[in-house]
């Protein structure tokens, strides 16, 4: 998926930090810090794996770049700085910075109506502006979620024309504009759109046109053809379960919210402009790094494609991404001018974390707070069962089950061998006591994150679990203990049945089976539905609200799934 990655705490940027003259940065205090960055990509560094490029810039040059892994199983090719690969949502900004030369043009204003360029898209009421596209405060359904619903997978060839399709069929958005901020992939498409309306020429020839080209970013385009030939491209993989890797790739043509190719060598020419304009100006640039403001007046991290915050106390200006089996992070210090580019050809890593790991290599000495190291494992005493009757006593009012509030996942907790054991949606997690009231949630795949017991007197406590994936601003999510719903076999009889979403122009079908409730739709997980509260059935992010009739017969169910809210789906007469 086409997602954004983010940095802890609020940093409003201002133009001074990229035009005063930069603070040297820290230089490594040994010889070897190729070594010590090397060294953090080890598990990668070989030839029968997928792996990352990494480039280092500082001071208006490449300090150090490398490939570690390869670009291609298959031919036997290693990644290399020169290696051209997907970037995902990290190529929003290209997007952003287009709108805003438009805007500089007199092409536009930040201020206009979405459905000044783009009448296909509905009328909600409340104009969406093109400002509330760049900043992910519009509330439009994200456009992935919704092709996810339809049954529409990567593999599949889709087109502009299909998202605007889907965009059209919309009765309401997620939220009033300017009311919050909800990552969606649907903006920056739009303002692709945008660019193509307002220029008169498709996104993929204005960024060459008016980036690209200027910069002399060579190996850099937008591809918007699925069966488009790349030089030097890598391929994308993903692990498999069983062991080995699998290719996972998209022939996915719209841009603007992705669709990047680029390279290492080639980001260090972006990432300059940054203090250097050669292309747009300071003005321009100031643009870029205006945070958004909700109506409520509350100032965000998130600017033009870029989050505006701080890592271990130095300003922050980053972007990452994640498509396919594709994982960026652009992580930039202004006032150091250092910066960490990591692109990765394998779904499962972390470039945001391999990010800041390198970054603590170059500038570890001016930062303050923990080092970016993994959570270290649990020592032998702290995996034994634990002795203390008040401790089993403490781990046992914590099991049961807890709902988030907003998404309406669900956690179940269960204690064995002296330690919390579960699952959060379909992953299986560990809770690992790290102090008092306060644990380590492990899951089986995946980044840990931090848990906060609230127990306020309560007999079980409420939950607060931060985190961040590396891919989306980070997380802080409530879960509320509730006594899960355990519906009878009747009940889930009755729920099974056809169900149509005119939203989606798709029809689902729901089949009880083995006392539990399946999705039988193409692209829809395998595992069954989770019953929480009454009427109410959860799978990850996805919740489902059935609805019934005055005689109690289930007459339809509203669905949300993350960044898509309040979609209808009606029951359909048994054939």
């Amino acid at each position: 998926m086409r997602t954004a990655h983010v940095r802890l705490a609020l940093f409003a940027l201002p133009l001074l930090v990229l035009s005063a003259v930069p603070q040297p940065s820290q230089a490594p205090a040994a010889a070897d810090t190729k070594a010590r960055v090397d060294a953090i990509f080890a598990e990668y560094d070989r030839s029968d794996s997928p792996g990352c490029a990494l480039g280092v810039y500082r001071d208006g040059r490449i300090e150090y770049a490398r490939g570690y892994g390869m670009a291609n199983l298959e031919l036997g090719i290693a990644n290399s700085p020169q290696t051209v690969l997907d970037i995902g949502s990290t190529g929003k900004q290209f997007t952003a910075f287009s709108i805003h030369l438009l805007a500089r043009d007199g092409k536009l204003t930040l201020d206009d109506d979405v459905r000044k360029w783009i009448p296909e898209i509905p009328d909600y009421g409340k104009a969406v502006t093109i400002r509330h596209l760049l900043h992910h405060t519009g509330g439009l359904r994200d456009y992935i979620v919704l092709f996810d619903l339809q049954g529409v997978i990567e593999e599949d060839v889709s087109t502009r024309e299909d998202t605007l399709a889907v965009l059209a069929l919309q009765k309401a958005p997620n939220f009033a504009p300017g009311a919050e901020h909800l990552y969606s992939n649907t903006g920056y498409f739009l303002l692709g759109e945008i660019v193509r309306r307002a220029s008169g020429k498709p996104l993929r020839e204005f960024a060459q046109e008016r980036i690209f080209g200027p910069l002399g970013m060579r190996h850099t385009q937008y591809n918007d053809a699925h069966g488009r030939i790349i030089p030097g491209r890598g391929t994308g993989y993903s692990k498999e379960e069983g062991g080995g890797f699998s290719i996972e790739m998209s022939d996915w043509e719209q841009v603007g919210d992705g669709g990047v190719q680029t390279t290492i060598e080639d980001l260090q020419r972006w990432d300059e402009n940054f203090y250097a304009p050669r292309v747009g100006d300071a003005a321009l640039i100031a643009a870029m790094l205006e945070p958004g403001v909700l109506n409520s007046g509350k100032k965000l991290q998130y600017a033009s494609a870029l989050y505006v915050s701080d890592y271990r106390g130095l300003p922050t200006v980053t972007h990452g991404g994640s498509w396919a089996g594709y994982r960026t992070q652009l992580m930039r210090f202004p006032k150091q001018h250092l910066s960490v580019a990591c692109i990765c050809n394998l779904a499962q890593t972390n470039p945001s974390r391999l990010a800041e790991k390198v970054s603590e290599v170059y500038l570890g000495g001016l930062m303050s707070g923990r080092a970016a190291e993994k959570t270290p494992e649990p020592s032998a005493a702290a995996k034994k069962p634990r002795s203390s009757a008040a401790d089993s006593a403490r781990l046992s009012a914590l099991a049961g089950a807890y709902r988030n509030r907003e998404s309406g996942n669900i956690l179940e907790l269960s204690v064995s061998g002296g330690m919390l054991e579960g699952r959060l949606g379909r992953r299986k997690v560990t809770l690992v006591p790290t102090g008092p009231d306060r644990y380590r949630l492990e899951p089986a795949r995946g980044e840990p994150a931090d848990v906060v017991a609230d127990r306020a007197g309560a007999a079980r406590p409420r939950l607060t679990i931060l985190s961040s994936d590396g891919d989306t601003d980070a997380d802080r999510e409530v879960y509320e203990p509730v006594e899960l719903w355990k519906p009878a076999a009747r009940d889930l009889d009755a729920l099974a049945g056809r169900y149509a979403s005119a939203e989606l122009d798709t029809t689902w079908r729901l089949e009880a089976a083995e006392g539990k409730l399946f999705i039988r739709h193409r692209g829809a997980p395998a595992e069954p539905l989770s019953p929480t509260v009454a009427d109410t059935f959860a799978l990850d992010e996805m919740v489902l609200v059935f609805a019934h009739d005055a005689s109690g017969q289930p007459t339809g169910f509203t669905l949300d799934d993350g960044r898509v809210r309040g979609v209808a789906f009606r029951r359909l007469a048994a054939k």
